[in-house]
């Protein structure tokens, strides 16, 4: 019966896949194309274009169209744009004009700001003209710079986590303000001697709230999205530039003490290097050897009620570039890899011996990815030695969609065996993109192989759809995991079961549908942008079809001109515990048994234009067999353009009749950025979590002191929340230290 209910969706995806592909719009009809003229004249990066390269390049991408608030008319502050090329560079100078004397609204001066709160230029290369993968390139008015990778057609907007050297410089001046870019080839993966690449430019003005690009994308789609883009035609077709590599060695020296066990400081001296070696202009090999990950940014901590693990992003660089060959495999309850499963281990690091990445493009239709990474024992976590292996394909199909294959392994070495334990994913993704972006979908099968062993209920699948109009939104969704489904190196919470009477967790196949459906209306209004309704549901059955989770949510929102957002929404819960199990982790077990319950959702974001902005929100109502509460808010002061000070807090209260406890978490993260100049920057961020019993501090001090070269300074400390203070009062208690760290990080980017 299963396999009979994959194989009809699958045809229905097909089907409906070649229908709507053949009634897509041609969105190149526009014909928007600028030239880049080819040039040997030296351009000296200062924001003024006076070489005369710029001054003789009579190809001005201009015309703007807005985005926000509406997309049917041209920019009220346009943009003017040339683009020039030599040997091993792009060069982008921008004009963007203004409309009023108005300060700027950016962030700060440190870099990978983020687009919608700042004013902006910015820069989008799709290299391959297959609408999936391109680069962003962007400054703020100060000359803070921003990069990152465009991935899945630019539909989730841009990833800044990736980093790479390039050049840029700004100038203000009475009435408008100027870029000038300086892009190595060698920080791009590219088709060599392509006469065109398909480009687009985008100009955020929060002064009067107007977002514009020069190709018109509706204002329902994310600004980078590569369905909806102009071309560039290069004077001098782009060869490969020759051999790139880049080698970035680094060395740490840290001092931590663990003051639970009363253990002596401990001293670690540290080195090792990645590097990163172009084989040709779109395929890439990174290397890594005793990587250290000190510098990355802290988790933001979050608040469990669910029954089920929580998802954290990956931060650290190295699994970052084209990881979305590797993690966009499944859905994200659903994945056979996920890169925090290397290296990491209940929040602890497992060393990294080392690891080779080799990825990108092999001609215009395919990607290859393969990964192979060997962390060592270790006996504080009581983690053996493993080696992670993971190979994926990608094949272009029809204008914009693609199959795409991966198999995952994982080895870990037995003291007791030779062969040790193998864990093996395969799996096979079919992406559907329309050439318009009005239909997305995804179908994928996968199978796990525990030492090479197949069980009939180790497999996952799903099917998902997507229809987006200016006016309409509906999704559809189907997904199947069984109970012997084994994804090690993946994230897949829902099929773990846990019976806290026990304290023994099962595994439970499940099935999945999720609907949704949303209208969206545009009143002709000065004071709101648009508003939508919808209903929303999702509903988890057991093997046998028994439904052990629904939520059924209609909900709508009102989007104000101003940027202000209003939301609400009322949810109807069932669920089923199969055992007793502990939903705050302290108040007690709740019964096994079904429980109906509803409630409601309100929120509000202030306009984030203004220096001093602010969210709160509340749910209210039923919580299983008793009550809860929960606000939220957050506030932030940006005294621009050096500096942000924010401070989130959430308290949940939650009521349960006996022989349950009323329970109060409380969750609260006070942050400081202050970024110095565009080379120094600092940060303090505190969190002090109830429900996990901890409070920590984070304070980082960066000095970027050459291109992709930094010195880190980065002290850490860990505190235990006692129950009683040294007065006897339970209202406040103390803080007694668990421990405490101090690492210093110099690394530096070396160029052939």
């Amino acid at each position: 019966m299963k396999n009979s209910i994959v194989c009809k969706c699958l045809v229905f995806i097909f089907m409906l896949h070649n229908f709507f592909s053949a009634e897509a719009v041609n969105l190149d009809s526009l014909k928007l194309e600028i030239f880049a003229p080819y040039t040997t004249e030296e351009i000296k990066i200062d924001g003024l274009a006076t070489e005369k390269s710029w001054k003789q390049n009579t190809s001005i991408a201009s015309d703007f169209y807005q985005n926000f608030p509406y997309d049917t008319s041209y920019a009220i502050t346009q943009t003017e744009v040339k683009v020039l090329q030599d040997e091993e560079n792009i060069y982008v100078f921008a004009i963007c004009y203004d409309s009023t004397d108005a300060d700027y609204v950016v962030q700060s001066l440190k870099r990978d700001w983020s687009y919608p709160r700042s004013d902006a230029f910015v820069v989008s290369f799709e290299p391959f003209n297959d609408y999936t993968n391109g680069f962003s390139f962007g400054v703020n008015p100060y000359g803070a710079q921003r990069e990152g990778l465009i991935e899945n057609g630019g539909n989730f907007g841009v990833s800044t986590a990736w980093d790479n050297k390039w050049f840029a410089k700004t100038t203000r001046q009475k009435g408008f303000w100027t870029a000038e870019f300086q892009i190595p080839l060698k920080s791009l993966r590219y088709k060599t001697n392509l006469q065109k690449w398909r480009i687009n430019f985008a100009r955020n003005n929060l002064k009067i709230n107007e977002n514009s690009t020069w190709h018109p994308v509706p204002r329902i789609l994310n600004i980078a999205v590569l369905s909806h883009m102009g071309k560039v035609k290069w004077e001098k077709p782009i060869h490969n530039g020759g051999l790139n590599a880049a080698i970035i060695p680094y060395s740490t020296v840290a001092a931590s003490k663990n003051y639970q066990n009363n253990s002596a400081t401990d001293y670690t001296p540290n080195v090792g290097f990645d590097a990163k070696v172009v084989l040709t202009s779109s395929l890439n090999l990174d290397l890594t050897v005793n990587p250290d990950f000190s510098q990355v940014d802290v988790d933001v901590q979050q608040v469990n009620l669910t029954r089920f693990n929580l998802f954290f992003p990956e931060r650290r660089q190295f699994f970052i570039e084209n990881s979305d060959l590797f993690a966009n495999f499944g859905f994200r309850q659903i994945r056979p890899f996920f890169s925090r499963r290397i290296g990491l281990r209940n929040g602890q690091i497992v060393p990294i011996t080392a690891g080779a990445r080799l990825s990108g493009k092999l001609g215009t239709k395919w990607r290859i990815g393969a990964m192979n990474i060997q962390t060592a024992e270790h006996n504080p976590t009581q983690t053996a030695a493993a080696n992670y292996s993971v190979a994926a394909f990608q094949r272009n199909i029809f204008s914009s969609s693609n199959i795409a294959g991966i198999v995952v392994n994982k080895w870990v070495q037995d003291m007791d065996s030779i062969e040790g334990f193998t864990n093996t994913v395969v799996g096979l993704d079919y992406n559907l993109i329309s050439k318009d972006n009005k239909w997305r979908g995804k179908v994928f099968y996968h199978q796990s192989l525990t030492n090479g062993k197949y069980k009939e209920e180790a497999a996952a699948h799903a099917s998902w759809f997507m229809f987006n109009t200016i006016n309409w939104f509906a999704m559809w969704n189907h997904e199947f995991v069984g109970k012997d489904y084994n994804a090690q190196v993946g994230f897949t919470p829902r099929i773990f079961i846990r019976d806290d009477a026990s304290n023994i967790t099962y595994r439970q196949s499940y099935w999945r549908l999720e609907p949704e459906i949303k209208r969206r209306f545009y009143p002709k209004s000065d004071l709101i942008n648009r508003y939508e309704i919808g209903v929303y549901n999702s509903t988890y059955f057991d093997s046998s079809f028994q439904m052990n989770d629904m939520l059924l949510s209609p909900f709508g929102n009102i989007n104000f001109q101003n940027s202000a957002i209003i939301a609400g929404s009322f949810r109807m819960r069932n669920v089923l515990l199969y055992y007793p199990i502990d939903i705050t982790g302290n108040s007690g077990n709740l019964a096994a048994r079904r429980y109906q319950f509803n409630e409601g959702r309100l929120t509000f974001i202030s306009d984030r234009r203004q220096p001093f902005f602010y969210s709160v929100g509340s749910t209210f109502g039923g919580f299983y067999s008793g009550n809860k509460i929960t606000v939220e808010a957050e506030a932030n002061l940006r005294v621009q353009p050096k500096a942000i000070f924010s401070l989130s807090y959430r308290r949940d209260d939650i009521q349960l009749p006996s022989p349950n406890l009323n329970t109060t978490l409380s969750l609260i993260g006070p942050k400081i950025e202050y970024n110095f100049t565009k080379k120094w920057f600092s940060t303090l961020f505190v969190q002090y979590n109830t429900q996990s019993e901890n409070m920590n501090i984070n304070a980082r001090i960066q000095y970027r002191f050459a291109p992709m070269s930094d010195l880190f300074i980065v002290f850490s400390e860990n505190y235990l929340p006692n129950t009683v203070n040294f007065l006897g009062n339970e209202d406040f208690p103390y803080l007694s230290i668990k421990n405490r760290a101090l690492t210093i990080k110099l690394s530096y980017w070396l160029n052939t």
